[in-house]
């Protein structure tokens, strides 16, 4: 039952996410032509993240709710120091399902003006939304994910937040929605099957990458590569109808490699829980800013 729901919500996320964030189709379209996939179905989403605001009735303890009700299990702990922020990564009920990244606004270390801008819209929210939602029931999961917590900021706001925190403004518009999906690139086919490969793939199509800490993201061990394209920017009206372009959502690419305990695998054995998991601080802080504007307004490359 609890895994007919996820799927429900998960493909929700996934239906408006790609509406939004036109790279998806884009990529997507390039690998069936390329003949990577035969469709969209035969990408392996190695996770999804989101944003939140740790302020009370928010954040992590709130948000988490949803899917440790799915069979999700907390895994490790992150903290993000220069951009002030807290995570957890949560491993999924079955192989078949993302990993999921939850970061949190450590907003009682930003500035009183900041703390003040975001608890004036915040502090509408005055009991942990999630605890009066029924998690059985997947269109009003969906409908809660896809919903405004606040009203909607002032230009003048989102633009003062920006200035000390990106991710802050970020959140105040954009709240639960779909920060980026992962393609697992290690499952596509020899000559695409390397972040390495599959990042030529990229921009040989047009597509613009993260280059915060080079075009690819190293973990401490080798086992973990990861790659992003730079937010596009969306128009986004604001509250008396002002409209400004700000970043939106971006797709994700990692490659996992096989532990070295299991490197004796035919490669047609290979399985999820053969290859490194997890995340990693300094990567993810890399690929954070694949929303700000110093890779937004980068005209070096891409489209």
């Amino acid at each position: 039952m609890s895994d007919t729901i996820l799927n429900q919500v998960l493909e929700g996320l996934m239906s408006r996410y790609r509406e939004r964030v036109p790279d998806v189709s884009g990529i997507v379209n390039a690998m069936v032509k390329d003949g990577l996939i035969n469709k969209i179905d035969d990408i392996e989403n190695d996770h999804i993240a989101f944003r939140t605001m740790g302020v009370p009735h928010l954040g992590i303890q709130s948000f988490e709710k949803i899917f440790l009700h799915y069979g999700y299990t907390k895994k490790e702990y992150f903290y993000f120091e220069g951009k002030k922020l807290d995570a957890y990564w949560y491993a999924p009920p079955t192989p078949k399902h993302p990993r999921i990244f939850i970061s949190e606004l450590k907003v009682e270390k930003l500035s009183p003006e900041a703390q003040k801008i975001i608890h004036s819209y915040t502090d509408e929210v005055i009991a942990d939304p999630v605890d009066s939602l029924n998690l059985d029931d997947a269109k009003a999961v969906d409908h809660f994910l896809h919903s405004p917590l606040w009203r909607t900021p002032t230009v003048e706001d989102f633009n003062r937040l920006a200035e000390e925190s990106e991710y802050a403004a970020w959140v105040i518009y954009n709240r639960y929605y779909l920060n980026h999906f992962t393609i697992s690139v290690h499952n596509l086919p020899e000559g695409y099957n390397t972040v390495e490969l599959f990042n030529a793939f990229l921009e040989k199509h047009g597509f613009k990458l993260n280059n915060s800490g080079g075009k690819i993201k190293i973990s401490p061990d080798g086992g973990l590569l990861q790659s992003s394209t730079v937010a596009k920017m969306i128009d986004a009206t604001f509250a008396n109808g002002q409209v400004q372009a700000i970043s939106g959502s971006y797709v994700e690419f990692a490659e996992r490699k096989v532990l070295p305990q299991f490197a004796h695998l035919p490669a047609s054995d290979i399985k999820r829980e053969h290859r490194r998991d997890g995340f990693e601080t300094g990567n993810a802080d890399k690929i954070f800013e694949s929303t700000y504007s110093e890779q937004t307004n980068r005209q070096d490359d891409g489209m």
